[in-house]
């Protein structure tokens, strides 16, 4: 059985204690220390703009590729690998766990998986596409379950941006990750379309803060 409430900027502790403790909504630490996030690419433009801004501050991340957008660039995708950020597989369509069959879900993840693959020159450990995130952050448990058993890991996230919500100023993204982002907490952005206006705003303001406050960033 599923349900679903709406998640606040900040993931409560309940609705970590519900989930199986293998999902995975931030990390243990004794320094300050967060990870950057990011979803739905890799797209022209905007993935390549999350890249050169990240460059530029030497800031490692872990970015959710969606299969048929790895397809469609795969010279972004290979970027993202050169430049040394982790890769997690989000699906090969994008699809809603919840309103998909357990069948056609995990197909279309390992069509994710292999696609990825195709355009790589070093080992699968090094390419770490273990790392699987939910789209919309819905998934089946029995979904799940299959998937730990293939060996990935279930990745979630503690504070989400909501950066592709057109009700909020790019201000109200800012202060969304801001306000709420703790050590060890992993954060969601997305490299869309949709998401870029505020995302665009958000994250080198956001790397900036928390560098003048002493964390450091890490990749998954």
């Amino acid at each position: 059985m599923n349900f679903f409430i709406p998640l606040p900027v900040r993931v409560p502790r309940f609705i970590k204690w519900w989930y199986p403790s293998w999902y995975i909504w931030d990390r243990k630490t004794n320094k300050k220390t967060v990870y950057l996030t990011f979803d739905d690419g890799p797209i022209p433009e905007v993935t390549e703009w999350v890249l050169d801004t990240l460059s530029r501050k030497r800031i490692p991340a872990t970015f959710f590729c969606i299969g048929d957008n790895v397809r469609k660039h795969p010279t972004i995708f290979k970027r993202l690998i050169a430049e040394g950020h982790s890769i997690g597989n989000h699906t090969f369509n994008h699809l809603k766990g919840w309103q998909t069959e357990d069948k056609t879900y995990l197909k279309n993840t390992h069509l994710a998986d292999l696609e990825m693959r195709k355009h790589v020159d070093i080992t699968p450990s090094e390419l770490a596409t273990n790392l699987f995130r939910p789209p919309y952050g819905k998934i089946k448990r029995a979904q799940a379950k299959a998937l730990k058993k293939l060996g990935y890991k279930i990745i979630m996230y503690r504070v989400v941006a909501y950066d592709w919500e057109s009700t909020i100023t790019p201000e109200q993204c800012l202060e969304n990750v801001i306000k709420n982002t703790r050590d060890g907490d992993i954060i969601v952005f997305h490299d869309s379309v949709k998401a870029s206006e505020n995302m665009k705003y958000a994250l080198p303001k956001v790397i900036d803060h928390f560098l003048e406050h002493g964390f450091t960033f890490e990749k998954l």
